[in-house]
């Protein structure tokens, strides 16, 4: 397993993807999130995010259908909590949460967006 500090060197060289890769539950992702998953040993995060795609809560929200920003908090007990929010938890609560017992996480927190149906990193925006 990577170390927080190797991920986080891994992705701070994620800029401006050129290619979109499709997960097998249908939303795209870019070559920044695919370097998460495969370093981060977490594709059950885009599988997680992936899954609410094709829900009411989203496609009943046009905010969501254009813009989510999510956010994964590890918690000291390797317990963690999911959150989709339409705009920045700091102005706002969010539209779902999902509790994870048990996760290997490496780093406290990442933040992932969706925008119009492709998933990636902040720095890919």
């Amino acid at each position: 397993m990577i170390t927080a500090e190797d991920l986080q060197i891994e992705l701070a060289h994620c800029h401006c993807s050129e290619t979109h890769y499709k997960h097998w539950l249908g939303i795209l992702y870019t070559e920044g999130v695919k370097t998460l998953a495969d370093q981060g040993e977490c594709y059950w995060l885009l599988d997680a995010i992936a899954s609410y795609q094709p829900g009411k809560v989203i496609k009943g929200n046009p905010n969501l259908r254009e813009f989510q920003l999510w956010l994964l908090t590890v918690n000291d007990d390797h317990s963690a909590v999911l959150a989709c929010y339409e705009d920045s938890p700091d102005t706002c609560d969010p539209v779902i949460t999902q509790d994870i017992p048990l996760t290997d996480f490496p780093l406290p927190e990442i933040k992932l967006y969706v925008e119009y149906g492709v998933l990636l990193l902040p720095s890919e925006h």
